[in-house]
């Protein structure tokens, strides 16, 4: 059995050999002859490795196969059935067209991101959205950065390095990734300064921390959470009187910053940067993919004077967005001009305030297909159930949903097994589906289903495994 490996091995043909096969020729002109020769070294090793003889028309199978996961895109569209809309792993708020549109005009080509058409002169990338950032909060002026993290770090650095900034304890929060408030403070050199409890905070508390080395009082959105019971937090209004009667600037980190009173949808109120800034806050930081529905960016909007200083500081440059982000975040923007039309032209906002029995009804068209689909490996039904709005937005407050739950019929680890062999099968799938596993049910969220028809081609073939 030995020498039987051994040989297989030996007789591994060379890759001179190989290259001057029909099929593997035709492969390198496509692909060119570096790529199909690292290809074909890595399925000999593969081989060699098995100790086993090289077959030639399953080798090129091979070779295509890898050629066409090597060239597959890692980055891909998935449906989003887990009943989360601003998903964090499946990128968080998607872009309308009209934004789409624009990042595709100005990536093909030379466009004016630094530069003034009317001055005819080097510009600021900023001027993009910054008018429209004004227009809309009201603020005296407006910088953008890669995202909300990244403002909070620049607007620490740039007012209070080597100083201190005064936060509430209750709002010392993590969000995803284990990324702290505390660990932000840190890398933007500024000391954090802990007032009140973890449940009550009050003016006074602000009012006899600071000091000297006082830079900044800061609140921030408390997004991925909620403290119930014997509590107490300060006003806005009231912890910028007290941080300007000292001569100091009061700044809001909104996390997520709804750019419109969610109510007129039906949703839970979200506060506003406009509200911070009646509230008396010198600078906002906020995002621009959750619940305003644009690109990745942190925006910080607030007092020129402020806004001046974090233009200048070098880490702006560093934490800059590209001419794509500038090219979304405005066209997404100018939409807020016609805040009637937003529901149906901002997709995060249509999904958010899509009807119940919207969802419903669509459960029942696809149900018998899905039904089809799965055959004897799972019950499959139409039920109700509760979905979120995600990244950290109104933490507690949950979405009436529809969803289509697959049910394995076998039972123990029987069932699990099925269910993880159900949500492989999905995952699978030319675009993925991407569902959540409940009480021993696998469970499509149909929220956020846009595509119908393209959901529906994806459940031709019936399931086999």
């Amino acid at each position: 059995m030995l020498n039987t490996q051994l040989d297989a091995r030996r007789t591994l043909p060379a890759m001179d050999q190989i290259l001057r096969w029909s099929a593997i020729d035709a492969l390198a002109d496509q692909y060119g002859q570096i790529l199909i020769k690292n290809v074909v070294n890595q399925q000999l090793a593969l081989l060699r490795a098995a100790r086993r003889p090289c077959e030639p028309d399953l080798f090129v199978v091979s070779i295509e196969r890898a050629l066409h996961q090597l060239l597959s895109p890692s980055l891909r569209k998935v449906f989003n059935c887990t009943g989360t809309v601003l998903h964090t792993n499946l990128g968080r708020a998607p872009l309308p067209e009209e934004a789409v549109q624009a990042m595709c005009d100005v990536a093909r080509g030379a466009s004016n991101l630094e530069f003034d058409l009317d001055k005819g002169k080097r510009g600021d990338r900023d001027s993009h959205v910054e008018a429209w950032l004004c227009r809309l909060t009201g603020a005296e002026a407006a910088t953008v950065v890669n995202n909300n993290a990244a403002a909070v770090l620049l607007t620490l650095n740039t007012l209070a390095k080597g100083k201190e900034v005064l936060v509430s304890r209750g709002e010392l929060v993590e969000i995803g990734g284990a990324f702290r408030v505390p660990d932000i403070m840190r890398r933007a050199q500024a000391k954090l300064h802990e007032v009140g409890t973890t449940n009550r905070t009050h003016r006074r508390d602000f009012e006899e921390a600071i000091g000297a080395r006082t830079a900044m009082l800061m609140t921030i959105h408390t997004s991925n959470y909620v403290i119930e019971g014997f509590t107490a937090s300060v006003p806005e209004h009231q912890l910028a009187d007290s941080a300007h009667a000292h001569g100091l600037p009061y700044a809001v980190d909104l996390g997520s910053g709804s750019l419109i009173d969610m109510r007129q949808w039906g949703l839970p109120y979200e506060p506003t940067p406009m509200d911070s800034l009646r509230n008396g806050a010198d600078l906002v930081t906020f995002s621009g993919d959750k619940l305003l529905g644009g690109p990745q960016a942190g925006i910080i909007v607030g007092k020129r004077e402020l806004i001046d200083k974090l233009k200048k500081n070098p880490l702006k440059r560093a934490l800059r967005c590209d001419k794509l982000t500038l090219a979304a975040l405005e066209a997404v923007l100018r939409l807020y001009a016609s805040p009637e039309a937003l529901s149906q032209r901002l997709p995060a906002l249509r999904w958010l305030s899509r009807p119940q029995s919207d969802i419903a009804a669509q459960a029942q068209r696809l149900l018998p297909i899905i039904q089809r689909w799965t055959g004897n490996f799972a019950q499959v039904s139409s039920i109700e159930v509760m979905g979120q709005i995600g990244s950290g937005s109104l933490p507690v407050e949950r979405l009436p949903s529809q969803a289509i739950a697959l049910s394995p019929p076998g039972p123990g680890r029987s069932a699990n097994r099925q269910l993880l062999a159900l949500q492989r099968a999905l995952l699978d799938m030319s675009i993925p589906i991407v569902g959540r596993i409940h009480d021993g049910q696998l469970l499509l969220d149909l929220r956020c289903l846009d595509e119908e028809e393209l959901l529906i081609k994806q459940f031709i073939q019936p399931l086999t495994t």
